[in-house]
């Protein structure tokens, strides 16, 4: 196995991976992942001791114990762009000798799992209340520059998805990527289950008009309307389907739960973001003190 060189892995004098200036010691076995620099400490404050604090850039990481259960909750920022940066160097940290800069010969996996905030598409989930993702669905493009393959019910999802959404010609080829089932078993109970679209930003790809036209106006409807067997798209946001995806291809488990703060069908927007949100991290911090790892 080739050696993996300076500029393809960037170690810091510190002998931390570059962008999150974590060492391998440093996380514990069961990653959350944030969107917002600001939750870290939202979460980390539950915990009964922290014994890591870095921050570099937007990614800021807090590792210590709940209970006898270590646990590292990590800033990611928005946008898959962002989680190509985290699953990977997550990965390095624990599949790579820094030392040798050679891949450790077992592979090792951890928990990735993102709380999160989206927005709703179905009427019938409202706002204030969770999502558990059963799927990630990409239309963000960012596992299309990996090597990955879809199995035989996952082309066929994927091939009605963009017949029914005519997504085809303005986007890259969608993707979809499953959760952990040994996860998202904890996450039944309180919890919306779906599939979760990623999208690549916030306003034109999440069908919001500002100033901008858009090329697809029906595309919340369309989403909102999709069904395939049993399934259907409960919500979306800008960081699932790439966790799943690059978690898939390294052999990590991952989850994502939402809190849901905007209703697209019904109009609505929380009147309590932070409360919502504040529950959900409890919610979760309750389930895996008991329940995970």
């Amino acid at each position: 196995m080739n050696r993996i060189e300076e500029s393809e892995l960037i170690i810091n004098p510190r002998g931390a991976v570059y962008h999150l200036d974590l060492r391998p010691e440093e996380i514990a076995g069961t990653v959350i992942t944030v969107g917002d620099p600001d939750r870290v400490k939202e979460i980390s404050k539950h915990f009964d001791s922290v014994e890591v604090k870095r921050q570099h850039r937007e990614f800021i990481t807090h590792t210590g114990y709940l209970g006898k259960k270590k646990l590292t909750v990590l800033s990611s920022g928005i946008g898959p762009d962002n989680i190509d940066i985290v699953m990977n160097e997550l990965d390095a940290l624990v599949n790579i000798d820094f030392e040798t800069r050679m891949v450790k010969p077992k592979p090792a996996s951890i928990n990735v799992i993102r709380i999160g905030t989206s927005g709703s598409l179905q009427a019938d989930i409202p706002v204030d209340s969770f999502v558990a993702s059963t799927h990630g669905l990409g239309i963000d493009n960012l596992l299309n520059f990996y090597r990955h393959e879809q199995n035989e019910q996952e082309k066929e999802l994927l091939h009605s998805f963009v017949t029914h959404t005519q997504i085809h010609g303005q986007v890259g080829n969608p993707y979809i990527s499953s959760c952990a089932a040994s996860l998202i078993k904890h996450f039944v109970n309180g919890f919306h289950q779906g599939i979760t679209v990623t999208c690549p930003g916030f306003y034109g790809p999440q069908g919001r008009v500002l100033r901008l036209g858009i090329r697809n106006p029906e595309l919340i409807d369309r989403l909102t309307d999709f069904r395939f067997g049993q399934h259907r798209i409960t919500n979306f946001e800008m960081e699932t389907s790439a966790i799943y995806g690059l978690g898939k291809l390294l052999g990590h488990h991952c989850l994502a739960i939402n809190a849901i703060i905007a209703n697209r069908v019904r109009k609505e927007f929380s009147k309590d973001a932070q409360a919502t949100i504040d529950r959900l991290i409890e919610t979760f911090l309750e389930i895996f003190s008991s329940q995970i790892g």
